[in-house]
């Protein structure tokens, strides 16, 4: 009995794992546009820090985005049992705040050129008073973004297991939170120690036609490392208003559905059609996300002047 017993664990195991291992690539498939956002956010993040402190500042946003995980996935799973309707407004709360952020950054980098300012995601050692405040203040901005994305790629990951057994949905969406964050901070490392990897390269000594090629490579890393981070910068602030207005419009079912009859009505048209329709939905949800951030933005500066006015007649 004993051995029955535990043949029909191991079968029960075997199950569960091959469920997981199903559900795992088809929350992959799904989630792999905001990874990419993911990506291109939390290295636009740690643009400003001191080279000797990348790395450091990286590690620090990895372990908040594990603690972040830790506290989606149970939060996720008793939303899911008990309160399934309260989902889509914690979605969409996240999702103005990104597009906030997003028309925040805008705002503030405006802001600071009209007035001759010199902004903070540009400023070197020497301007910045306290770098331990400085660095803490990336980390703090870089995991409440990353709180937003994951709880976005949590929601849809439980949406594709919500039919499954709650075994098979905690391991499903644990593995995704794992492979998600050690995929996503792998790759921003890579990418802030680029200029490194390259200078490296360039000061590889010899003659020989691979010592040549090397140089060469590290030369081109260098050169297009200042490039790369600045295209992530913008990237980043794009992949907010998308990501963001992305989440409204699924929220607000009638804007969700506009942009669907757009996208169809586009590719009716020969040729270019199907091209601009796949690109249309992101265009929308971006220029949605603009225009919510800004309302957000407003509705903030107007909400802190009334409060300034208070204070001062207290």
């Amino acid at each position: 009995m004993a051995g029955a017993s535990l043949l029909t664990l191991l079968d029960d195991i075997a199950t569960i794992l091959d469920d997981v291992a199903a559900m795992s690539k088809i929350a992959a498939r799904k989630t792999a546009g905001v990874l990419g956002d993911d990506l291109a956010l939390n290295a636009q993040q740690v643009t400003g820090v001191s080279a000797d402190r990348e790395l450091p500042v990286v590690w620090a946003v990895a372990v908040g985005s594990f603690k972040n995980k830790c506290m989606l996935v149970p939060a996720a799973m008793l939303i899911s049992a008990f309160i399934p309707w309260a989902v889509t407004p914690l979605l969409m709360f996240g999702g103005l705040y990104l597009c906030y952020e997003g028309f925040e950054k805008i705002y503030h980098s405006y802001h600071a050129k009209k007035h001759h300012q010199i902004d903070e995601a540009q400023a070197t050692e020497e301007e910045i008073v306290d770098l331990k405040e400085y660095e803490a203040n990336k980390v703090k901005g870089a995991i409440r973004t990353d709180f937003v994305l994951s709880a976005e790629i949590i929601a849809i990951t439980l949406g594709i297991v919500a039919d499954k057994s709650l075994s098979t949905q905690f391991f499903t969406l644990s593995f995704i939170a794992i492979v998600m964050t050690i995929g996503v901070y792998g790759l921003v490392a890579g990418i802030v120690k680029l200029d490194d990897a390259g200078l490296y390269l360039s000061q590889r000594p010899g003659e020989s036609l691979w010592a040549r090629f090397k140089r060469r490579f590290g030369f081109m890393l260098l050169n297009s490392a200042p490039y790369l981070m600045k295209t992530l910068s913008v990237v980043g602030t794009i992949a907010m208003f998308m990501v963001g207005g992305g989440i409204l419009t699924h929220g607000w079912h009638w804007m969700g559905e506009q942009i669907s009859h757009a996208a169809s009505w586009i590719a009716a048209f020969e040729f270019v059609g199907p091209v601009v329709a796949f690109i249309t939905p992101s265009i929308l949800n971006a220029i949605f996300g603009v225009i919510a951030g800004a309302i957000a933005v407003l509705l903030m500066e107007l909400f802190m002047k009334l409060k300034g006015s208070k204070a001062e007649q207290g």
